[in-house]
């Protein structure tokens, strides 16, 4: 057992830590003094962020696709390894496909259901007893997609619903010991969160913004905050909930 596991900082697992919202959230809560696992399929973004990150506090990167039952049980085992301890986990690992319903095939729905919904099942099954002894917190990122859609995203739509519904599920199951809520990005700015070999500015128009209650477009940054509140010990009376931070655009009726 490492150093690590001695100490008496929180530890957090975040899934698909290595690119987008989930690396903003792994630098957050590294600066917060968490020590952090990432888990990510992508060696050559796990590799980028660990250089990136490692700096800032005690940081593990594990290479897994979390729609792998195997993968998971491998990663989790090496986090407890390394640090003896669970105090968070964050379910963000996901993939994203739209495209006409006749180009689907069984194994491109069970592929978005086992990465976006089993995944994140099974890593809370897992942490779930750990949790408990910490009185720790599982935060799950679903989407406002769970609840409107553009044409063609059948996987991603339906397993972040699967998200809301898992959260409330979890936290009626493993309350009052751990507490799980999910949040739901909206248009969230990533681009400069990705992995150098892809890494482009996201062009932003004034209507991209100007079309959002809020007057902007999303940053990563907005998603880490709210993160940071529901951990926050004083906000114990909250579990089982789903927050929208999008701008306020899923009360913005639309008309053509």
């Amino acid at each position: 057992m490492t150093n690590e596991s001695s100490m008496q900082e929180k530890v957090a697992i975040i899934t698909g830590g290595a690119q987008g919202i989930g690396r903003e959230l792994a630098q957050t809560l590294l600066q917060q003094g968490y020590s952090i696992a990432i888990w990510d399929s992508d060696q050559e973004a796990l590799t980028e962020t660990e250089q990136t990150l490692q700096p800032l506090g005690s940081l593990l990167v594990l290479r897994c696709n979390v729609g792998k039952a195997a993968e998971v049980e491998q990663a989790f085992q090496a986090t407890l390894n390394h640090y003896g301890q669970l105090d968070v986990l964050i379910n963000n690992a996901a993939v994203f496909e739209d495209k006409p319903i006749e180009e689907w095939s069984f194994e491109d729905w069970d592929q978005g259901l086992g990465i976006n919904l089993s995944g994140p099942f099974y890593a809370s099954k897992l942490a779930a007893s750990h949790l408990k002894k910490t009185q720790g917190s599982i935060i799950n990122l679903c989407s406002t997609r769970a609840f409107q859609s553009e044409p063609g995203t059948f996987a991603y739509s339906a397993s972040k619903g699967g998200i809301f519904a898992l959260t409330h599920s979890l936290a009626i199951s493993l309350g009052p010991d751990v507490r799980v809520n999910c949040i739901s990005p909206g248009w969230i700015d990533v681009s400069s969160l990705k992995k150098s070999s892809v890494r482009q500015p996201e062009k932003l128009s004034e209507a991209d913004h100007e079309q959002h209650p809020a007057g902007r477009v999303g940053q990563a940054g907005d998603i880490a905050r709210m993160v940071l509140f529901l951990l926050n010990p004083d906000n114990s009376f909250i579990t089982g909930q789903n927050f929208f931070v999008d701008g306020g655009m899923t009360r913005k009726m639309i008309y053509v």
